[in-house]
C-alpha cells in the first residue's frame, strides 16, 4: 500500500476497558471483522478492525483505567523526528516519545497548545487505512478547543495545513499562510467534504494499535442544531466559527480539505477538554444511531442535516465518542 501523504490522517484506534463489548458494538454497527493483535510495548491486547476485509481501525484493551475510553486519531509524517521537533517549536507538548512498532512503522503522540491529543505514524510496512470513505470507515475529523488562534497557528506550523474559515466571516475564505482547514480526507486517494474525503491511520501492525491517549469529552447534550463546540461538525451551522484544514501545496477549500477545526464556547463547563471527534461514513445516519442505542450506546446529537450529509454523535457501550455521517445522496 502507497504511503500517506505527509500530514493526512491515516489511522484511528480506541481504548476500551473490555475488548470483548467492543468487538460485539462495532461489529454489529459497522460489520466490522476482527483479526487478533499482540500484546504492544506501551498497551495491551488489541486488534485490527477490518470492513469487507481491509483495515479500517484497532481496538485496543485499556491498561490503565485512568485512561480515557475514547477514539484516537493519527496522522501521517515521513519524518516523525522533525515533526516532533516543530511540535515543540509550536507549543505542543510531545507525550510518548518516536517508538518503532517492528517493521510496522513508528508511531509518537503529541498534545497542541490546547490540550488536544493526537497521534502521527510515520509508515514502515503498514502505511494506514485500507478503505475510508465508505460505509463502515472513517471519513473526518475535527479538533474542538477553546484556544484557536493558538491551534490554528500550531497546525499551519506542524503540518502545513492551509486554513478556510467558514461561518461568520462567510464560506470559501482561505485564512492566512499555512493555516488549518478542513480536511475531507485528502490522502493517499482523493479529497472531498465531511464524509467523501479520505483520510488517515497508521497502519499499525497487524497486531497492535498505538495507545490512544485522547481526552475523552463531557456528554454533550442532546439538540437539534449543533453549535460549535457540542460535537457535531462546526461546518454545518450559520455563523459557526469553523476552521477547515487543506494540506500544504493544495488550494485551501472544500475540495481539498482532510479536517477542521471548532471552537467550544463558554455555554459548556470549562472542564471539558479540547477532543478530537472522528467520524466514520455509513449508509444510513438515522438506522445507525438506533442500531448504536440497541446495542447498548446512546446518542448525544440527533441525527439532522448539514451541507455534506446527515450526521449524528454517538458514545459507545463504553463511553467513546465518535460521529457517523450518511453522504447526500447523488442525483
Amino acid at each position: 500500500m502507497a504511503a500517506f501523504a505527509h500530514s493526512a490522517p491515516c489511522w484511528v484506534d480506541v481504548q476500551l476497558p473490555d475488548l470483548e463489548a467492543g468487538k460485539r458494538f462495532y461489529g454489529e454497527l459497522f460489520g466490522w471483522t476482527f483479526r487478533a493483535g499482540e500484546e504492544v510495548e506501551r498497551g495491551g491486547p488489541g486488534v485490527d478492525a477490518l470492513s469487507g476485509g481491509k483495515l479500517v481501525a484497532a481496538l485496543a484493551a485499556k491498561q490503565d483505567g485512568r485512561m480515557p475510553t475514547a477514539w484516537g486519531i493519527y496522522f501521517a509524517t515521513d519524518d516523525i523526528a522533525a515533526t516532533v521537533t516543530r511540535i515543540r517549536q509550536a507549543g505542543g507538548q510531545v507525550i510518548t516519545e518516536p517508538v518503532r512498532v517492528g517493521s510496522a512503522g513508528v508511531l509518537a503522540q503529541a498534545a497542541d497548545p490546547g490540550g488536544a491529543v493526537f497521534g502521527l505514524w510515520q509508515a514502515g510496512d503498514r502505511s494506514g487505512f485500507q478503505k475510508q470513505n465508505e460505509p463502515g470507515s472513517f471519513c473526518w475529523t475535527e479538533v474542538y478547543t477553546r484556544q484557536k488562534d493558538r491551534v490554528d497557528a500550531f497546525y499551519e506550523r506542524v503540518f502545513g495545513f492551509r486554513g478556510t474559515d467558514l461561518g461568520a466571516a462567510g464560506m470559501g475564505e482561505s485564512g492566512g499562510g499555512e493555516s488549518g482547514t478542513r480536511e475531507s480526507g485528502t490522502t493517499e486517494a482523493g479529497t472531498g467534504e465531511p464524509g467523501t474525503g479520505e483520510s488517515e491511520s497508521p497502519e499499525s501492525p497487524e497486531s497492535e494499535s498505538p495507545e490512544s491517549e485522547t481526552p475523552e469529552p463531557e456528554p454533550e447534550p442532546e439538540s437539534g442544531p449543533v453549535e460549535s463546540g457540542t460535537g457535531g461538525s462546526g461546518a454545518d451551522t450559520p455563523g459557526t466559527d469553523f476552521r477547515m484544514w487543506s494540506p500544504a501545496d493544495t488550494e485551501p477549500g472544500p475540495d481539498t480539505a482532510i479536517g477542521g477545526r471548532s471552537v467550544i464556547t463558554d455555554a459548556f463547563p470549562a472542564e471539558m477538554p479540547s477532543y478530537f471527534l472522528n467520524y466514520f461514513s455509513v449508509a444510513d445516519c438515522d438506522a445507525t444511531a438506533e442500531a448504536g442505542v440497541h446495542l447498548g450506546g446512546r446518542v448525544s446529537v440527533s441525527p439532522f442535516d448539514i451541507p455534506y450529509g446527515r450526521m449524528a454523535v454517538l458514545h459507545d457501550n463504553q463511553g467513546a465518542e465518535f460521529a457517523v455521517l450518511q453522504p447526500p445522496v447523488s442525483r
